[in-house]
């Protein structure tokens, strides 16, 4: 009984498990998303961030410091508003809070996890 069965060279042989290699891997592809934290501390000398002027100020310097940071970011807008929502939060201060909400919604400061003042949240 003679059965002839085809001999895969070697030049064949790797063609095939390359191309079953790439078959097997071209599924979707993602890259992996670098993320990077940049920090900045923002000089409050001179600031008294319990008065509504003094908030205003630290407010102001923090919105500096955020277009700095996010300066070659693809998303500039929602890099600065994130930086400035953390900054906020983390800050705690109830006028830099009232001044945050003069031009946020409380649903973007719940986003960022900024306590509101009850007497600032009823106006």
């Amino acid at each position: 009984m003679n059965i002839r069965a085809p001999v895969l060279n070697a030049k064949a042989f790797t063609f095939v498990a390359a191309l079953a290699a790439c078959a097997l891997l071209s599924g979707p592809i993602h890259a992996q998303e670098r993320i990077v934290t940049v920090k900045v501390s923002v000089n409050t000398a001179g600031l008294d961030v319990g008065q509504p002027t003094g908030a205003r100020r630290l407010y102001s310097r923090l919105h500096v410091a955020a277009n700095v940071v996010c300066g070659t970011i693809d998303d500039f807008a929602g890099c600065v508003e994130t930086a400035i929502g953390e900054a906020v939060r983390s800050a705690n201060l109830p006028q830099l809070t009232a001044e945050y909400l003069r031009t946020h919604t409380l649903q973007q400061a719940t986003t960022h996890g900024i306590d509101v003042p009850v007497l600032v949240a009823e106006k």
